[in-house]
């Protein structure tokens, strides 16, 4: 709910054409700050205990409602939230719609269909990792899965400044493509070695992927639902969508570690995210440079 919401209200502040670069700020900060707070949790949890996390959690939670209660209600313009423009708005013809807005769409279904696999594809490769990680020495596990995590963080934060930054000249579709191509080789670079700092560094294309997800998922989307209204919605469809990917991606890479070892697994990922690269290459449009909804959208 949290990352649409945001999206939802940086739209309605600065509106479309600032949207990109405002969009890529906001994730940078996004990242910077799971990496202080992995940072922070860590140093309080060896100093003071487990507790100290949750307390540190909380302190942030209540942090952030501050700092959401402080944005002025009048500075959001509401119908450019939800992704209606002026004229849709003063014609009356644009309303929002369900979970159809999907159907209604082929790029915005081809786009949900490669989200979806992205997650299924990226969800189960840091937890795998962490298990190998273990087998290899379990007096270290935490304290390399922590510098998976922060060191992934750390390379999302200029990821998406470069993304909120380029991602108007360079378009969506060659950006969203090397994601994908970045995640598709993860998959193939893991089962290549067992060593600790291996693992790490091929862990740190992960916020190569992310980085540029993060920053560019809010924009195709506003992209793909300009003047109709159907932002929001489409938001949470294709979310709901990608959260049905992850839950699957861990429970099929499982079942495969199980069966057949890790090194299959990982390689199967890689395939679920060649097979979203192609499906992105071959059947979306650039989404940058069409309203595509608005023609098939009623």
């Amino acid at each position: 709910m949290f990352p649409p919401a945001i999206a939802a209200i940086t739209l309605g502040i600065v509106g479309p054409k600032a949207f990109a670069a405002r969009i890529g700020r906001n994730e940078a900060f996004n990242h910077a700050g799971n990496a202080v707070a992995a940072l922070l949790a860590g140093a309080l949890a060896y100093w003071l205990g487990p507790v100290a996390v949750f307390w540190l959690m909380a302190a942030m939670a209540a942090a952030s409602i501050v700092a959401t209660l402080s944005v002025p209600a009048a500075a959001i313009d509401h119908d450019v939230a939800r992704g209606l423009d002026s004229a849709s708005t003063g014609s009356g013809e644009a309303h929002p719609s369900g979970f159809s807005v999907l159907l209604a769409s082929p790029p915005l279904l081809v786009f949900a269909a490669s989200t979806t696999l992205f997650h299924f594809a990226n969800a189960a490769m840091l937890p795998l990792v962490g298990q190998k990680l273990a087998l290899a020495n379990r007096e270290l596990a935490t304290t390399w899965m922590s510098a998976c995590i922060v060191a992934a963080q750390l390379v999302m934060v200029p990821v998406a400044l470069v993304v909120g930054a380029k991602a108007d000249r360079w378009g969506r579709k060659p950006i969203f493509a090397a994601a994908l191509a970045v995640l598709c080789l993860r998959g193939l670079l893991y089962p290549l070695s067992d060593a600790a700092p291996w693992l790490i560094g091929v862990q740190l294309l992960d916020g190569v992927g992310a980085g540029i997800f993060g920053a560019l998922f809010p924009l195709i989307v506003a992209d793909l639902t300009a003047g109709t209204g159907h932002f929001n919605v489409a938001q949470g469809a294709i979310a709901t969508a990608q959260g049905i990917g992850a839950a699957l991606s861990t429970s099929v890479a499982g079942a495969i570690v199980v069966g057949y070892g890790y090194g299959p697994a990982f390689i199967t990922l890689g395939i679920a995210a060649g097979i979203a690269l192609a499906l992105l290459l071959l059947l979306m449009p650039e989404p940058s440079t069409r309203a595509t909804v608005q023609a098939t959208v009623p």
